[in-house]
């Protein structure tokens, strides 16, 4: 398993990129002045997908390339190597053939893994190579077990009845518990039995894909429910005789005062899962029934950046990347909480992150570290606010500004300063539209000249689910449900649509995955007039239509009938919006 032919010559030898792209990423390698190999630059630049580049890797190191995703796993295969080890050496075992045992591996090359595991089975290993992501998926689909949450909190019940933990009754509501001591508090957090369900808990969340846990009490019980692909789905309910040690456990690992149960508060928890740094922000409210808590999960590495990744159409795409190659202006992400902003931003800091540029970013909190920009985590104690940072950054000879979020006036003057003063600046506002964003900085205070001059265009965006691989089936839909959503039709009254029918990849839901739906609306000279002439948000969105603006309906209709996602979660995500 020895390196030959160069990456380069790889990747355009198995047709994935052409030697054009190969001299882009290679210039760009240098200018960033950083370790990351070729292939991960060209992922980055959106040229090739992770999966292709693993795959170059194995046809570079002479190792084949294996996909876990449909594969039978044998069960007595697996019992050659424990959970545990899988993940720390990130390795499984496929088959066994002519003495030898096929090894699914992250890193082939690793002889360190390789003696181990050689060790562990006896017998001589045949590698394969594997992208981390689907490894970790395979680990967790065939090695975990479903009735592991319930069977910990069995043991966690079976030690309350047994009295070797104590417990708080549960018809102890908020405000009725103050004899409970802080000591017995702790002490009932640090049982082992609940220490091993609130990190399953946690663990299964990050390995399911969440982006969100909640743990909600109610009148007789604890629900768990995670997040995934913006939809809440009940993962666990837990004995209300637990609440107060696992809610107590929890704000102990996120350093919150566990004596009070009155007030909101918010923590923070770092952990490694997986091989993967995790964070978490942690946020408590009270309820009658006790504190409600979430847990909203930063996972840096699952973070895709690469505008080609993003699912932006290619006219939306070019007209967009015209706009960020710009040298002044501000160029504003809107949405909801949770429609991938964050990643939109941190797509367009990849693309125009080059060794000439000073690249300087104010967020709450930084979700993903990239090498060459400098980044800045708001801190309201020590008076770094998204504000005071950013009059600050201005004297740090910036070229590009990412500011997290534009929230009050203050902030958005400056940026607007910023614009105006020969800085290109990237932010975000909470708007249901692109024009919108518009209404939002007048309703903020700021003058329509200075929104004119300084704002360039406008990216608002949701986020769809996307069709499991796995299952996916065409089938024609009503035609005159068609008719009264107003969707073309073809020449035989008849169109295809696709959904998923449901499988054990996708946990039966149908979708794996989100991609984002985009409305991009360019600030052109008739824009700026209605801007000036301080018209309405209907008024600048009939005209930025009339310039050929596709408006996130027209988005979700195209990614439809391209089989990306199905016409129930449009209808979900966009129309009823």
């Amino acid at each position: 398993m020895q390196k030959s032919e160069s990456a380069g010559n790889i990747f355009v030898k198995l047709g994935l990129v052409t030697p054009e792209q190969i001299d882009q990423a290679a210039v760009k390698r240098l200018q960033l002045k950083r370790p990351d190999s070729l292939g991960h630059v060209l992922v980055n630049m959106g040229f090739i997908t992770e999966k292709d580049r693993v795959r170059a890797l194995g046809e570079q190191w002479g190792v084949p390339f294996a996909e876990l995703s449909d594969y039978e796993f044998d069960p007595e295969i697996l019992k050659l190597i424990s959970q545990e080890v899988a993940r720390k050496l990130k390795a499984m075992p496929m088959s066994r053939n002519n003495g030898k045992l096929t090894i699914a591996m992250k890193n082939p090359l690793d002889i360190f893994a390789i003696d181990e595991i050689r060790l562990i089975v006896g017998i001589d290993l045949e590698p394969v190579i594997v992208t981390e992501e689907d490894l970790i998926h395979a680990i967790n689909r065939v090695y975990r077990t479903e009735s592991s949450m319930s069977q910990v909190v069995k043991a966690v019940m079976d030690d309350i009845e047994s009295g070797d933990i104590d417990y708080i009754p549960a018809n102890e509501t908020l405000g009725d518990d103050d004899d409970i001591s802080i000591e017995q508090l702790r002490e009932l957090s640090e049982e082992a039995p609940v220490i091993r369900l609130s990190n399953l808990i946690i663990t299964r969340a990050v390995s399911d894909g969440a982006s969100d846990i909640h743990i909600e009490p109610g009148r007789e019980s604890v629900r768990v429910r995670f997040r995934i692909d913006g939809i809440l789905h009940e993962a666990l309910s837990v004995p209300k005789k637990i609440q107060a040690s696992l809610i107590s456990r929890i704000k102990i690992m996120a350093d919150m005062d566990i004596a009070e149960k009155r007030a909101p508060q918010d923590g923070r928890i770092g952990a490694m899962i997986d091989g993967r740094q995790i964070d978490f922000r942690v946020s408590t409210l009270p309820n009658v029934h006790g504190e409600k808590i979430v847990l909203r999960i930063l996972d840096k590495s699952s973070i895709c950046v690469g505008l080609n990744s993003l699912g932006l159409l290619p006219h939306t795409l070019e007209i967009f990347e015209s706009i960020i190659s710009r040298t002044y202006g501000i160029i504003l992400v809107t949405g909801p909480t949770g429609s991938g902003k964050s990643t939109t931003l941190y797509s367009v800091l990849s693309k125009v992150n080059s060794g000439e540029k000073n690249i300087l970013t104010i967020e709450d909190p930084v979700e993903y570290e990239m090498a060459g920009i400098t980044q800045s985590q708001i801190n309201n104690r020590a008076g770094l606010t998204f504000a005071t940072g950013l009059r600050t950054m201005l004297r740090q000879d910036p070229n590009i500004i990412m500011v997290g979020e534009i929230r009050d006036a203050e902030t958005a003057i400056i940026a607007v300063e910023a614009a105006l003063t020969g800085h290109l600046v990237l932010s975000t506002l909470h708007t249901n539209d692109a024009p919108g964003a518009v209404t939002r900085l007048t309703d903020m205070g700021i003058e329509p000249f200075l929104i004119a001059s300084g704002v360039i265009g406008v990216l608002a965006q949701r986020l769809v689910r996307v069709i499991c691989p796995k299952c996916k089936e065409s089938y024609n839909p009503p035609v005159d449900a068609m008719k009264r959503l107003g969707l073309p039709l073809g020449q035989d009254n008849s169109v295809t649509f696709y959904r998923g029918r449901g499988c054990d990849f996708c946990k039966g839901s149908g979708y794996k995955g989100r991609i984002g739906v985009y409305e991009l609306m360019p600030i052109s000279d008739k824009i700026r007039d209605l801007i000036l002439a301080r018209s309405s948000s209907y008024a600048i969105r009939e005209a930025a239509i009339q310039e050929g603006m596709k408006t996130l309906k027209d988005d979700a209709m195209e990614k439809i009938l391209l089989g990306t996602t199905t016409l129930e979660e449009s209808l979900r995500v966009i129309y009823s919006g």
